[in-house]
């Protein structure tokens, strides 16, 4: 009977730590050219009681012969319907630089639905409304592009010099980048009522502390700016202390779900240098 949930579950979610008695679902929006297995090491440093997923975009690994979405907002609207399924516990959102605008997305879509409820929405390397669409490398030859991801650092150059994974990866890169510099966040009436952690790191000339400052723009409710010491992708060399980070806003998020669960103060704005 549960047959359709769990094939939507294997197709859009990559379980990275699974939990018996979940009390908060974690969900993780992977970079542009990036997977869900990009999460794969951060199970240790989840705490008990959070089941921890990435979302599987169409294109790569397990999907790689799926469609590609024609706009970030399809693929944000598609993430949406797939977590329908998730009603029995809270939901907390963890996007990285694109990742982050589709998790987002996504998070608007389920504003105004009563299950499944999101309790918070944490943004990563990507900056806020107002700022101007990211260029597209329409016309880049895949050694610029290539060139281009490596600066960046969140991608093993041994894979970037593969010409048989190239071939197969490329195209979801090519896509990803397309989607992007197409998107544009907007900012309406119509805001989130849920608190909304940024993340950045303090030598990302891209999204920087200022721009994803932006992002308070989007919530009615708390919201926070926390630094880390690093680029785009500071994230992979200080793991642990965002894990760390995360999981002590996990709780405060779920503690009006779970009174046995310790609660901390929530301040209305807070930033946090790195």
């Amino acid at each position: 009977m549960n047959m359709p949930q769990d094939r939507n579950r294997g197709l859009w979610f990559r379980t990275i730590k699974a939990c018996s008695t979940p009390r908060v679902r974690l969900v993780c929006f992977p970079h542009a050219g990036g997977a869900a297995s990009f999460f794969r090491d951060w199970a240790p440093f989840v705490p008990d009681g959070v089941e921890l997923l990435a979302v599987r975009y169409p294109g790569r690994e397990d999907r790689l012969h799926d469609s590609l979405p024609d706009s970030l907002e399809e693929l944000a609207y598609s993430t949406a319907q797939a977590c329908q399924q998730f009603i029995d516990v809270p939901l907390a959102f963890f996007g990285h630089s694109m990742g982050a605008s589709i998790a987002y997305e996504t998070a608007m879509h389920l504003r105004e639905q009563p299950a499944p409820m999101l309790a918070g929405l944490f943004l990563s390397s990507r900056s806020g409304p107002g700022q101007a669409p990211h260029r597209a490398f329409p016309e880049a030859t895949d050694t610029e592009l290539l060139k281009h991801i490596e600066s960046l650092g969140g991608t093993n150059a041994q894979v970037l010099r593969d010409p048989e994974l190239l071939e197969l990866i490329l195209p979801a890169i090519r896509s990803d980048y397309h989607i992007v510099s197409q998107y544009q966040t907007k900012v309406g009436q119509h805001k989130l009522n849920i608190p909304v952690i940024a993340y950045y790191g303090n030598q990302d000339t891209r999204a920087g502390e200022a721009a994803v400052a932006r992002w308070s723009a989007v919530t009615n409710s708390s919201f926070t700016v926390r630094g880390f010491a690093g680029g785009h992708f500071y994230l992979m060399s200080h793991r642990r202390e965002l894990l760390i980070d995360i999981s002590s806003r996990l709780r405060t998020l779920i503690a009006p779900h779970h009174p046995d669960m310790a609660q901390e103060n929530a301040g209305a704005v807070e930033h946090i240098p790195a």
